[in-house]
């Protein structure tokens, strides 16, 4: 499809993009997706399709918002979308995303994709030096420089970013002012584009021609192919070749006093800045509100996720939410060589104090357990209400103790019998904890199953007690001696 484009023929592109687009994205891979779609919107902008470009780009920015960019895939997708954007006239954006898709890349470390983000990146530099002040446009360009040369260090001419980075090169060559040495490569450019029938790059051929002839005052020449380049870059719609090369035309002919020749480039140029601009505008708008429409879905998503995970009364972990973040701690205690310790807590004849006090004070009494629970435990523990009255505290990087899950197990105790529980439940029964604990290098049923039994015997044992199961806290200890 792009190499239809870049031959100028529409026509075809047009239908081969409507043969691609009504089968949807297909990559499984997060930033495949972006890119797919990122990429699709170019294609569209360039067929004129304004409303699909901007609903692709949207939906493809969006996507790049979930998780921090990485690969290969990422890097190209962010500087397809640097592309978009300075065709559409979201300079500023446009910088920074290929910025940014330079550094995955160079993270990625594939030397194609590499290539191609600096050939981004140098070109839009080359744009910015040419319409910034012309103090800072040496420095600019030569920033440029520096990033294509380093690019065309890494391909070869069968790199689709070659010639590219070739006419990219020449023009900040130029800029540089090495103007026969802009001249040797933009000449290679243009034969190569010729060659294959590549509008494109005849058009950038001949654009930097132009140049190099304007800075040399061969005004004429310079205007010849100045015009080559602009008939080309409005054949295939560029719409940010067509720009540039519009109004590097008009400067051209105002240095001639050619009036009627300034006049027809700036009409084209006025007109590819009103597309962007009216794009631009409607793009935006467009973008921001999908933007917002998908972070406030993903945002209630996340939300409704954390309370599937999430006790509604105690706000503590759930029975769910332990399961689902138990391995990962299990594992980073392990990783560290350190033993996990498992804390079940069962409140004692809590149907008394739900009879006594009625079910409201009984729920205010399992919330104040619930702080106390928070209160003697670390935030790196995971505290859950297992189920009705009973709380497990699994303790992660407990330390080189071997003493950790009793000691925190009788803080728990203690706090609860020595609590004030006198405004929550008044003259009714207060309520005390037992508490059977176990650690070991073993799985969180394993964990469990040892803690249970060795609350069964605090329960036997009169209650309010702390009891440990010993098999446990002896292989823990094995573990770390």
């Amino acid at each position: 499809m792009r190499l239809l484009l870049n031959a100028g023929r529409l026509s075809e592109a047009n239908t081969l993009f409507e043969q691609v687009v009504s089968r949807g994205p297909t990559s499984s891979d997060r930033w495949g997706r972006s890119y797919l779609l990122v990429h699709r919107a170019t294609m569209a902008w360039r067929l004129r399709r304004i409303p699909l470009a901007l609903e692709l780009a949207a939906e493809g920015w969006t996507e790049m918002d979930s998780e921090r960019p990485t690969g290969v895939l990422a890097s190209r997708a962010l500087g397809q979308l640097g592309y978009l954007l300075e065709g559409i006239g979201h300079r500023r954006a446009a910088l920074d995303m290929v910025r940014l898709a330079l550094h995955v890349a160079r993270e990625a470390g594939d030397p194609s994709a590499l290539a191609q983000c600096l050939q981004r990146l140098g070109g839009t530099l080359n744009f910015r030096a040419i319409d910034g002040k012309p103090v800072n446009a040496h420095e600019i360009f030569g920033e440029a420089r520096q990033h294509l040369s380093e690019g065309l260090t890494l391909v070869g001419p069968d790199d689709v970013s070659y010639w590219p980075l070739v006419g990219a090169y020449s023009r900040s060559l130029a800029g540089t002012g090495d103007l026969e040495l802009a001249a040797r490569h933009a000449t290679e450019v243009l034969a190569h584009g010729l060659e294959l029938d590549d509008l494109w790059t005849v058009a950038v051929g001949n654009w930097v021609l132009g140049c190099v002839h304007a800075g040399l005052g061969e005004f004429v020449q310079a205007r010849t192919l100045a015009s080559r380049a602009v008939a080309a870059a409005n054949k295939i719609n560029d719409n940010s070749l067509l720009l540039r090369f519009s109004l590097d035309l008009a400067d051209i002919c105002a240095s001639m006093e050619d009036e009627v020749g300034e006049a027809a480039a700036l009409r084209c140029s006025v007109t590819a800045s009103r597309m962007a601009t009216e794009t631009l505008q409607e793009g935006l708008g467009q973008a921001l509100e999908q933007r917002r429409l998908a972070v406030q879905a993903q945002k209630l998503a996340m939300a409704a996720q954390e309370a599937a995970a999430r006790d509604p009364l105690t706000g503590l972990a759930n029975r769910l939410g332990l399961e689902r973040s138990a391995q990962q701690l299990l594992e980073g205690t392990a990783s560290k060589g350190k033993v996990p310790w498992l804390v079940l807590v069962d409140v004692d004849w809590f149907k008394d104090v739900n009879d006594d006090a009625g079910h409201a004070a009984g729920d205010a009494a399992l919330r104040e357990i619930a702080r106390l629970l928070r209160r003697e435990c670390r935030a790196g523990d995971l505290v859950a209400r297992w189920a009705g009255d009973e709380f497990v505290v699994l303790l992660g990087d407990a330390g080189p103790g071997t003493d950790v899950g009793p000691a925190v197990a009788e803080r728990i105790r203690a706090a609860v019998d020595e609590h004030d529980w006198r405004i929550v439940l008044g003259t009714a029964r207060r309520p005390t904890v037992s508490i059977g604990v176990a650690g070991g290098p073993a799985k969180l049923d394993q964990l469990f199953a040892a803690a249970d039994i060795a609350l069964y015997r605090a329960k036997r044992q009169g209650r309010n007690r702390v009891e440990v199961h010993e098999t446990m806290a002896r292989l823990g200890e094995l573990s770390e001696s």
